[in-house]
């Protein structure tokens, strides 16, 4: 990935931190990093490495499975089935425990996104997923053109660039907003005139101030208080 998109993608934990939510989290599958293990150690017997990985990964695995059958031999004695039936009897059992404990903290955790999903959250998570399509678009096409395709070249990349950034700045804002207003909806529901007197006050400020930069300042205001109490009538509705 270039330079100019190192960190305009908005990550899976960065997502989590603002939506304070383990959103689009997914089901880890413990098969899934044996099988990059075992990808990894493949590549590896096949490098100038090769000699070395096996007799490493074999010393590894009889130096381990001794440890074992010493253990079961002087503290289960009265098992008699042969050592290694039992380690694989003991293997396949972490395995399917762990995959369990695994899928139930899953589960947990997804009930407690649905529980908390708002209409303008789902719409803000669909955006981001939107913009992070966008920015994997634009690094595959980079790619292609690094390969020897020059005809592919994105045309006022700066200005592209420069889009994503605002983009990103705006989708951050909004979904800190929406975490606000979320987890402080009960105090702004039996607080609501306390809003409406501030929009009030700020409404009355503006019209003496509106040539000044302090005016502009209030405006401002006076817009992120406009789209608070647009928002709260949504999530009055969406409980």
């Amino acid at each position: 990935m270039r330079d100019d998109l190192q960190g305009l993608e908005i990550s899976q934990d960065e997502l989590q931190k603002l939506t304070n939510l383990p959103v689009n989290e997914q089901l880890l599958i413990i098969i899934n990093p044996l099988k990059k293990l075992t990808k990894l150690y493949i590549q590896k017997l096949k490098s100038s490495e090769g000699a070395t990985v096996i007799f490493i990964g074999f010393a590894t695995f009889v130096f381990g499975y001794l440890l074992f059958d010493i253990f079961i031999k002087i503290f289960l004695v009265w098992i008699t089935i042969p050592s290694w039936i039992l380690l694989i009897i003991l293997v396949l059992w972490f395995g399917v425990f762990t995959q369990t404990i695994l899928y139930l903290i899953w589960k947990s955790r997804s009930k407690v996104v649905k529980f908390n999903m708002t209409n303008s959250l789902q719409i803000l998570l669909n955006d981001v997923e939107r913009y992070n399509t966008v920015i994997k678009a634009i690094d595959i096409n980079d790619q292609i053109e690094e390969a020897g395709n020059p005809e592919v070249l994105i045309k006022e990349r700066e200005s592209v660039i420069e889009a994503l950034k605002l983009t990103k700045s705006d989708l951050v804002r909004a979904l800190k907003t929406e975490r606000i207003l979320r987890e402080n909806k009960s105090f702004i529901l039996s607080n609501t005139e306390l809003f409406v007197n501030n929009l009030a006050t700020l409404t009355a400020m503006q019209v003496n101030e509106q040539a000044t930069e302090h005016g502009r300042l209030l405006n401002e205001a006076l817009q992120i208080a406009l789209d608070v109490q647009h928002e709260m009538k949504r999530l009055q509705t969406q409980r």
